[in-house]
This record gives C-alpha cells, sequence and structure tokens, in this order.
C-alpha cells in the first residue's frame, strides 16, 4: 500500500537525521552530518515523489493517516499558497538566489549547531523542490491534511518549514551570542580590502 510505503520513508528519515545529529554532537561534527542530512532530505523527497507519480494519477487520492492524512497527487505551478502560479523562471530564479545566501550563511557565518542544521535542513527541502521547478515546470505534492483545509505540500515542504522555524529560534535567542562575531569578522576584512586597494577604490 503507497501510503504504508510512504510513512516508511518518513520513519526511516527521521531516524536518519536523529541518528545524524546525535553524532554531530558526540563527534562535534555538526557541519559535516548536517551536509549528509540535507542529501537525505533531498534523496527520500525525490524517492516519496517518484513513488507518489508512479502510484497515483493527478488527483487521486490514497490513505495514509486516517481523519489526519491523506496522499493527493498534485501539480503546483507556484509557490505557498499557489502564489506565483506559472512564474516558473522567476520561482527558479528567487529560489536558486536564497539557497545561495543560505549557502553562504553555513559555511561562512554560522557555527551554533542549531543554526547549522536549521540552514541544512531549508537547503536540502529547498533543493527537493527546485529540482522539480527546473525538470518539470511545477512542484510535485502529495500530503494533505484531513483535520483543516491546509495547502497540499511534500517531504520538502516539511523540512523547510521546520529548518526555518528552527533558524528563527536560533537568530533569536544564539546569532547575537555565538555568531554575529563572524558577521563582524567578514565586514572587518572587507573594510581593510578596500582600505588597501591601491587604485583608492576607484
Amino acid at each position: 500500500m503507497i501510503g504504508n510505503q510512504v510513512l516508511l520513508d518518513l520513519a526511516i528519515l527521521a531516524v536518519i537525521l536523529g541518528l545524524a545529529i546525535s553524532f554531530a554532537k558526540y563527534r562535534k561534527m555538526h557541519r559535516f552530518f548536517s551536509v549528509m542530512g540535507a542529501a537525505w532530505v533531498v534523496i527520500v523527497d525525490r524517492y516519496v515523489k517518484r513513488l507518489i507519480v508512479a502510484n497515483l494519477a493527478l488527483g487521486e487520492t490514497a490513505e495514509l493517516l486516517p481523519g489526519f492524512f491523506r496522499l493527493r497527487r498534485v501539480h503546483n505551478y507556484g509557490a505557498a499558497w499557489s502564489s506565483l502560479s506559472g512564474a516558473r523562471w522567476l520561482l527558479i530564479i528567487i529560489t536558486a538566489v536564497g539557497l545561495g545566501v543560505m549557502a553562504w550563511l553555513f559555511f561562512k557565518i554560522v557555527r551554533h549547531p542549531l543554526g547549522v542544521w536549521s540552514l541544512a535542513l531549508v537547503i536540502g527541502g529547498g533543493v527537493g523542490n527546485l529540482i522539480d521547478r527546473v525538470k518539470l515546470g511545477y512542484v510535485v505534492d502529495m500530503l494533505e491534511t484531513e483535520f483543516i483545509n491546509f495547502p497540499v505540500f511534500n517531504v520538502a515542504d516539511i523540512f523547510v518549514t521546520c529548518g526555518a522555524f528552527a533558524a528563527a529560534v536560533y537568530y533569536l535567542k544564539y546569532f547575537e551570542k555565538c555568531d554575529a562575531k563572524n558577521w563582524e569578522n567578514i565586514e572587518s576584512k572587507d573594510k581593510k580590502n578596500g582600505t588597501d586597494d591601491p587604485d583608492g577604490g576607484e
């Protein structure tokens, strides 16, 4: 049954991410393991989407967790809540630029574990959806809530949302104490390079 397979895939992903976070904490290698975690998000997101496309026709539904979630194959040509629907290349450019900025923050600024993992999850989810937009022109969604009226979403969306929430907590609670100095160091280097410019910045 496709619903059971999707649940199994999500459970495996959750276990892998949990193990990665545990190993990262033990070995103090959050950046390495978070990259591996982001890669698994992309892999499972791609697999679940392929599973849905292979087993459900557009608009067709299947049971997942009765009373809570069902599967429904939907093609989303826009962003959240189908905003910017049809603006394929604009969404691709916006997503690519956003991912580039987050990757820069990930490697250059953020050092706190919560910040590192939050960015990795958002990047992993963003890459999963970007692949759809580039290859298909739309994003395959499949998770539909039964208990509230909410747009259909996918695995990548879950991790983008969770990562964004974690990033907000990180910024409000830890950024100033742990990583603000990294931003200041880069600004100082840029100013120094500008001062050392033999052309005087012209």
